[in-house]
């Protein structure tokens, strides 16, 4: 047999193997492998922690973000319902104030008509009174003058009488 360089590799292969695995680098390899291996699954299993607790704030702010948003709708509304009761009320209140100075202008007139008729006839009556009196004055002797004067004078007051309200 015949010793050649492909021995001497395989003896020194099996001489290289047998080292590594009397100094145990084998279960080092597989230790540390372990260990890697070990610390991933505990990143992934914090990073679905991670994940779950970051769904369920996610979830949390959107609820909130919803709960305000129909809040912020509420709010909204009732404003706009507010302020239509108030432009309602007012308008009432501006028409019913149209209303009262139309019925006061009305009253105010109705007197000031009323005083003026009142007036007339108070002119009226006088003038009538007087032209009477410078008719009797100079158209009748005195006697029946004073006679007709009286008469005129008493009739003339209880017209004044039954006119004046």
């Amino acid at each position: 047999m015949s010793i050649d360089a492909t021995f001497w590799v395989a003896v020194s292969f099996f001489i290289f193997i047998g080292g590594l695995i009397y100094l145990k680098v084998p279960q080092k390899i597989d230790g540390s492998l372990t260990d890697q291996i070990n610390s991933i699954k505990k990143e992934i299993n914090e990073a679905e922690k991670l994940k779950v607790e970051a769904k369920n704030l996610l979830s949390d702010y959107e609820s909130k973000i919803d709960k305000s948003k129909k809040e912020t709708q509420q709010i909204i509304n009732l404003a706009k319902a507010e302020s239509e009761k108030s432009i309602i009320e007012k308008t009432k209140k501006f028409h019913q104030l149209l209303e009262d100075r139309k019925k006061n202008m009305e009253l105010k007139i109705s007197q000031m008509k009323e005083n003026a008729l009142r007036e007339i006839k108070n002119i009226s009556v006088k003038v009538s009174i007087e032209s009477v009196e410078h008719l009797i004055k100079n158209s009748i002797d005195k006697s029946k003058l004073e006679k007709i004067y009286f008469e005129s004078l008493e009739q003339t007051k209880s017209t004044l009488k039954k006119t004046k309200v």
